[in-house]
């Protein structure tokens, strides 16, 4: 990335409802990452999307959402309104690929199939060298659970397994993040 700032993709679910434990444990996270200077960029809807804007926008940050025409075919909605800049692409599928290419970093909040998607993704383009490696960090039981469930059966290698680290909390997650890229930044 050109910019000096970091750019942070933060996937989750978005069905959660302001109030609720996911949403502001994303609220939380985009504002973290905001006062550490970071750019929170998400798919750019509701739900996790909207919290994690949020947070930036009241932490005085910046914000990125990425939306796809094509979702807005079956789900008529605009960008939550706390995008202050909007990328928008015709495909989930060219959304989902500049989610993961155009970013330093990537916080996985809870989700359904498409947070799913994004974090295999993510994961798969960084072991097999498709993109450059970056912290991929996941935030709650359920990625723990998921990610266990594989790890038990043996199908992914210890060190593909290190390629994502595992936290209960929004604070936790943002703070490893920051210290991957502190750890980056001096090594530099």
């Amino acid at each position: 990335m050109a910019s000096t700032q970091k750019i942070v993709s933060v996937f989750g679910s978005s069905a959660p409802q302001p109030l609720s434990a996911d949403y502001e444990a994303a609220r939380t996270v985009g504002q973290l990452l905001a006062r550490a200077g970071c750019i929170v960029q998400t798919g750019g809807y509701s739900g996790i999307m909207a919290a994690a804007s949020q947070g930036a926008v009241e932490a005085g940050g910046h914000t990125i959402g990425i939306t796809s025409a094509q979702i807005e075919t079956f789900r008529p909605m605009p960008p939550n309104e706390w995008v202050k800049k909007e990328i928008k692409h015709q495909t989930l599928r060219d959304r989902l690929l500049y989610l993961i290419e155009n970013c330093d970093g990537v916080i996985v909040m809870p989700g359904g199939i498409g947070t799913l998607s994004e974090l295999s993704l993510i994961w798969s383009f960084v072991q097999t060298g498709e993109r450059a490696p970056l912290p991929i960090i996941t935030v709650g039981g359920l990625w723990q659970r998921t990610l266990a469930a594989f790890i038990d059966q043996a199908y992914i290698k210890p060190a593909h397994q290190n390629l994502i680290t595992t936290t209960r909390t929004a604070q936790e997650a943002v703070a490893v993040l920051l210290a991957h890229f502190k750890t980056e930044r001096d090594e530099s």
